[in-house]
């Protein structure tokens, strides 16, 4: 089925945005990651198109086939809302459901805040609801929390992740980052975090080489400078969204994540997420999911899982497709 995906450009916001679509019917956005492009959905699109939706998966700004705008001040996650919503505009859909991974989470929990009559439901995977802390920024807590070595904080200095992934090249970078899912990503004081990864022999079974060509093609074309800025405005999103302070999410979700995901492990998290105070400010958040033996990248290793989980949440929200 992967011939039948259709491939366009979208002009929004001022950028244009490459987006893969598959099968009609009510929206789906698909919202990846890091390191993660709109493939990153290639187990999901063909099952939702199967069950009556359209899979609307999009290469968010500054990754792969999609523009990447210069400065770090252009990756807030207003930018990155405005330009879903204008998406949405384009391909005439007043609503969507969201299914966002990693840094496709935090957006999509964003487009909920922001704009919350434009989603039906969302999915989220991998990163829960953080609520704004308006006495501590991200970087700064997860500096207090765990430490400058943390990948997290590592990111926030232009240049240097990019002149450790330079060490290594772009597949070697992707294969370590796909395959290491488990491992926490926090480097001694007087090392880059590369130096503390080992490239796998072997790859999982849910990514290819082909997979790594493809993945790596899409990195090569405007490097790693323009996912990582996601990472290095996080504070400046902090700040503009200060009128949030406070803020629930009230639409439909679901919560998934892997037991063996290294953001379950972060500290805080796993208590937060099994708490009431994820319900407080999810107040119509469906259920929590933690599969077994699962890692990071969640929707690609464990699709099938994933799959079921998303269809199950769409038929509970959405009339009957078939």
């Amino acid at each position: 089925m992967a011939e039948a995906i259709e491939h366009s450009v979208v002009e929004t916001n001022g950028i244009c945005i490459h987006v893969a679509q598959l099968g009609s019917g009510p929206a789906v956005l698909l919202l990846h990651g890091f390191p993660e492009i709109w493939y990153s959905w290639r187990y999901q699109m063909p099952a939702l198109a199967a069950a009556g939706y359209r899979a609307i998966a999009p290469d968010l700004r500054g990754y792969g086939q999609s523009d990447a705008p210069l400065g770090i001040q252009h990756y807030t996650v207003f930018d990155v809302v405005g330009d879903l919503v204008g998406l949405l505009d384009f391909l005439q859909q007043d609503q969507a459901v969201l299914v966002g991974h990693d840094w496709g989470a935090i957006i999509a929990w964003n487009f909920c805040m922001l704009r919350p009559e434009r989603v039906k439901g969302i999915v989220a995977l991998s990163v829960p609801f953080s609520p704004r802390n308006p006495h501590i920024s991200p970087v700064q807590r997860f500096e207090k929390l765990i430490g400058e070595g943390f990948y997290y904080c590592r990111f926030q200095e232009p240049g240097r992740a990019e002149a450790d992934f330079a060490r290594h090249g772009t597949k070697a970078v992707l294969k370590t980052l796909l395959g290491s899912s488990g491992r926490g990503m926090i480097a001694p004081k007087d090392k880059e975090l590369f130096d503390i990864f080992r490239v796998p022999d072997k790859l999982p079974p849910w990514l290819t080489e082909e997979d790594i060509e493809y993945y790596a093609l899409q990195f090569e074309k405007s490097g790693f400078t323009p996912p990582l800025n996601y990472y290095r405005a996080t504070d400046l999103s902090w700040r503009l969204s200060s009128p949030w302070t406070g803020a629930r999410i009230q639409t439909p979700a679901i919560f998934i994540t892997g037991d063996k995901d290294v953001v379950y492990g972060f500290p805080g998290t796993k208590e937060f997420i099994h708490s009431d105070k994820f319900r407080k400010f999810v107040p119509n958040l469906r259920g929590v999911t933690v599969v077994p033996g699962a890692g990071h990248f969640i929707q690609q290793q464990k699709h099938a899982e994933v799959n079921e989980l998303i269809l199950r949440f769409l038929a509970s929200i959405l009339p009957s497709r078939l």
